[in-house]
C-alpha cells in the first residue's frame, strides 16, 4: 500500500521511478480504509533529500500511510527553497490539536551544541511533550534521539574524539522483540555523528531497554518499557551515496574527515559503495509501522494514547 503525499512534492516522481507505490490524497479520499496518520518533523537542513528518503521506507510497507511534514518556526532553513516549505510543510503549534499514530523526528547537524543552545529547542520540547498525549508511538533519528532521551530523562550526549562515520555491525540484545523481526544475528547500519550516548547512563533509567548496539558504534536503538518511543543513534534510512555526499563535502571544505568505514571497495572513494543496510531498513520501519503503529493503534484516533499491547 502507498504513502499518501501531494503531487507536488519532489519526491513523488523520485518514488514513482524506483517502483515505490505513492497515492494521491484525492485518490486515498475514495478508499473506505483509516490511513495511519504520520507527522516528520524534519530537522535536517537538506530537506528535499531527507523527505525522500523516510518515504521510500515507509513506501515500502503494505500500510496506506498519510503524511503531515512539520518544520519549526523558531529555525530559519537556508537550504530548502521557501515555496517548498510553504507549501508542503507546517508548523508543529497548528497540528497540535491534532493526534497522530506515529511520528518521525529526524536528526540535525548541531550535535555539538548542548542542547538548550540550539534555536528551536523549546520549540522541541513542546513536540515532545505534546507527543506523549497526542502520538501513539515517535521514532527519534540520530540527534532527535539524543534530545529525547536529554529531555525525558536527562541522559547526556558525549563528545566523540572523531566522529563515527560509517556502516557499523551491530547486534540485538532482546530475542524475538518485534522491531528486529526478519534481521540477521549481525546487521548494519550507517553513523554519522560527532557524539555519542552511552551505556551506562542509559542502565540507570529504569523506563528504557537498550535493544541494540554495536561494538564500533555504540548504543544504536534504545526504546521506552511500553515501546511507544524509539530512539535510534544512526541513519538506516541513508540512501547508497550520503556518506559519500558528507565526505566530499568535508574533504571540499578542507575539514578533518576520515573515510567511511565499511563503505567504499578497498577503502578507495574512487570506486562505488557498498550498500550493506538496505534490507536491515527496510525492515525496521516496515516492522515499526506495522507492530508498534498499525497493530496497536485505536481505530478511532481520538482515543490515542493507548498502551502497546
Amino acid at each position: 500500500m502507498p504513502v499518501i503525499i501531494p503531487p507536488t512534492l519532489p519526491a513523488k516522481a523520485t518514488l514513482e521511478s524506483e517502483n515505490i507505490f505513492v497515492m494521491d490524497e484525492e485518490r486515498a479520499r475514495r478508499q473506505d480504509i483509516r490511513p495511519l496518520r504520520l507527522a516528520i518533523l524534519n530537522l535536517m537542513p537538506t530537506k528535499i533529500a531527507t523527505e525522500t528518503q523516510l518515504l521510500r521506507m515507509l513506501g515500502n510497507s503494505p500500510l496506506q500511510v498519510e503524511i503531515t511534514l512539520l518544520n519549526t518556526l523558531t529555525h530559519d532553513s537556508k537550504n530548502t527553497p521557501p515555496e517548498h516549505l510553504l507549501e508542503h510543510y507546517v508548523a508543529p503549534r497548528d497540528i497540535f490539536d491534532q493526534k497522530f499514530d506515529g511520528l518521525i523526528i529526524t536528526g540535525a547537524p548541531v550535535e555539538l551544541l548542548p542542547f538548550e543552545e540550539v534555536d528551536y529547542w523549546n520549540e522541541l520540547q513542546e513536540v515532545l511533550d505534546w507527543s506523549e498525549e497526542n502520538v501513539h508511538s515517535t521514532f527519534h533519528i540520530c540527534w532527535a534521539a539524543q534530545a529525547g532521551l536529554y529531555h525525558r530523562y536527562g541522559i547526556p550526549k558525549y563528545e566523540l574524539p572523531a566522529k563515527m562515520f560509517g556502516v557499523f555491525p551491530h547486534t540485538a540484545n532482546f530475542a524475538n522483540e518485534p522491531i528486529l523481526r526478519g534481521f540477521d544475528d549481525i546487521f548494519y547500519a550507517p553513523h554519522s555523528r560527532h557524539t555519542e550516548i552511552r551505556r551506562s547512563d542509559i542502565e540507570k533509567v529504569a523506563e528504557v531497554d537498550i535493544i541494540s548496539e554495536s561494538p564500533e558504534a555504540g548504543v544504536y536503538i534504545v526504546a521506552s518499557k511500553n515501546r511507544r518511543q524509539f530512539y535510534v543513534t544512526g541513519h538506516s534510512e541513508y540512501d547508497p551515496l550520503t556518506l559519500k555526499g558528507e565526505y566530499d563535502r568535508d574533504v571540499k571544505k578542507g575539514l578533518p574527515i576520515a573515510l567511511p568505514h565499511n563503505y567504499y571497495p578497498n577503502n578507495d572513494p574512487g570506486q562505488p559503495p557498498f550498500v550493506l543496510w538496505r534490507s536491515h531498513a527496510n525492515l525496521f520501519y516496515t516492522n515499526w509501522l506495522n507492530y508498534y503503529v498499525y497493530q496497536n493503534v485505536p481505530y478511532d484516533i481520538q482515543k490515542i494514547p493507548q498502551e502497546w499491547k
